[in-house]
């Protein structure tokens, strides 16, 4: 099967360029940053930077209703608190649902339709499959019930189709991977009823639209990784050109240590303390107790992806 690439000439918002390497930061402001969180940060700073590229911020607050201004003042202030001074503007995707919402009426239509199932239908729906066939998985991927239906898109909730076949990619942590997203995603809603952008959308785009060129961050995120090559594929725009998935830290009950698991706030009071902490987790050589920034420098100069190798987890706490 050919994978089409679509362009879009139109479009005012072009892929930024350069010859640099591009990596960045994208924490969601639904709660301050935790330990979690900051070795992501840390790890993706020091890694762009031994390689001697720029380290963008950009702030996921596309979920309004849990998105808060106060977690992203905090964010960025601790961020400049422990020495992670980000290159160039803040993105805030608050203020780029028009660009969003222009690739989902462009390039991406007719890979688009609108669905009205709600989340009880689908309940039913599967609870109705298992009474004929109680060998069917609990995570199921939607059946496409609507796929045939003239829905108005503006109206709905909108599903875009994933491809249905296995896309490779290289990682820079983990290994070779392989995904089906189609068979792993299905057709993903992008766009909610009442306008929200799904993550993964807006996250692509703006990797494209940014010419991000490497990408660390948690393994949680990695089963959105074909889908995130796919729509970049989709919207015509520059892919990715390194992953890195980096081993989470757990709370001892297995848990990914988060905000929804209420993980709790750093404690910036004692930023060289904090930093020495995340690279210990990072299992990079230890560095000279001192100035963030002078920490920092060490950190780059030594900085080494291969005790992070295939693994899973960094720590339990």
């Amino acid at each position: 099967m050919t994978t089409v690439i679509h362009t879009h000439p139109s479009l005012s918002s072009r892929p930024y360029t350069t010859d640099l390497p591009i990596g960045r930061f994208a924490p969601s402001p639904t709660g301050e940053l935790h330990l979690g969180s900051l070795t992501t940060a840390l790890a993706s700073y020091c890694h762009i930077k031994s390689l001697g590229g720029k380290w963008l911020l950009r702030i996921e607050d596309t979920d309004t209703e849990r998105c808060d201004r106060q977690f992203t003042e905090q964010i960025l202030i601790d961020l400049e608190t422990l020495g992670l001074y980000w290159d160039g503007d803040i993105i805030h995707q608050s203020e780029r649902i028009d660009i969003y919402n222009d690739y989902l009426q462009t390039v991406l239509a007719p890979l688009t339709y609108g669905c009205q199932c709600s989340r009880k239908s689908l309940a039913r729906y599967w609870d109705n499959i298992k009474k004929v066939n109680d060998s069917v998985p609990n995570q199921q991927r939607y059946p496409r019930c609507c796929i045939n239906d003239i829905l108005d898109k503006k109206e709905h909730k909108l599903r875009l189709q994933l491809p249905d076949y296995a896309i490779g990619f290289m990682d820079g942590i983990q290994g070779m991977q392989w995904d089906n997203p189609q068979q792993t995603l299905g057709d993903m809603v992008v766009r909610r009823q009442d306008g929200m952008i799904n993550y993964i959308l807006a996250a692509s785009i703006d990797d494209g639209l940014q010419g991000i060129t490497h990408i660390m961050r948690g393994l949680d995120i990695l089963p959105m990784t074909t889908a995130q090559i796919s729509l970049l594929q989709m919207a015509g725009l520059p892919t990715v050109s390194y992953w890195y998935h980096l081993p989470l830290i757990c709370h001892t009950n297995g848990q990914k240590l988060s905000k929804q698991n209420l993980a709790q706030p750093i404690d910036t009071r004692d930023p060289s303390a904090l930093i020495a902490q995340a690279l210990k987790l990072l299992q990079q050589q230890p560095v000279d107790l001192d100035t963030p920034e002078r920490m920092l420098k060490q950190a780059i100069d030594q900085w080494d992806n291969t005790p992070l190798q295939n693994k899973q987890q960094l720590a339990t706490l």
